[in-house]
């Protein structure tokens, strides 16, 4: 049994050592105003003037100033199994996640992270440089204009029905090795009824639509 380190009764915007925009941060801050940092995220956020509530990680890239300057807000996981962004989200206890710095570095981690996203049962809406991020649930709407680019990623057997994309997804098995659903397009609002594990990825824009079609803010 693992045990949560962060409660909150808000948002948590989570932080790890990837790209990062101050804009992103500053926007997530506005809707998931409790901060977390995963371990090397600890010194991006003081870059940025920002103090998390936890730093939660193995702690190979926090810094020891960083370190000092946190003290007990630092909290060490020495397992080897599983990714600092894993660690945190394990031990975060929120209504739901903003996820921000967890791409744009080495592609391996910017996987595992993909990988992480697909196995937590939080809801957590990732930012990356330049697309939105998340779990598709087994039903989703979206209010999207036309020609807003929708990708899906499955990271198991997938079978989906589709209103509003220019190609349905009726009748299609998505799988990893055989099939994926990148780059279609939406006709207007689109309703997605899901069974199986995949990511949806959008324009980064589309955050409002996202968090809306989630259920966040």
């Amino acid at each position: 049994m693992i045990s949560s380190i962060v409660h909150s009764s808000t948002g948590v915007s989570l932080l790890g050592a990837g790209a990062i925009k101050q804009a992103d941060v500053d926007e997530a801050l506005t809707i998931a105003p409790c901060l977390v940092a995963a371990d090397g995220g600890g010194d991006r956020a003081l870059a940025m003037g920002l103090t998390p509530k936890a730093v939660i990680g193995d702690l190979d890239s926090l810094s020891d100033a960083a370190r000092a300057s946190l003290g007990p807000r630092v909290h060490q996981v020495t397992e080897q199994d599983s990714t600092d962004f894993a660690k945190s989200l394990q031990r975060i206890e929120a209504p739901f996640i903003l996820a921000l710095g967890f791409t744009g570095m080495r592609l391996d981690h910017t996987l595992a992270a993909m990988t992480d996203l697909i196995r937590t049962p939080h809801r957590v809406v990732m930012l990356a440089e330049e697309e939105v991020i998340f779990r598709c649930p087994p039903s989703l709407s979206l209010d999207l204009a036309e020609g807003t680019r929708v990708s899906l990623f499955p990271f198991g057997e997938v079978k989906a029905r589709s209103e509003g994309l220019h190609w349905p997804l009726d009748g299609i098995g998505f799988t990893p090795a055989e099939r994926v659903g990148t780059s279609n397009r939406a006709t207007g609002s689109v309703r997605i009824v899901m069974d199986g594990p995949a990511l949806m990825m959008l324009p980064r824009e589309e955050f409002a639509a996202a968090l809306a079609g989630l259920g966040i803010g």
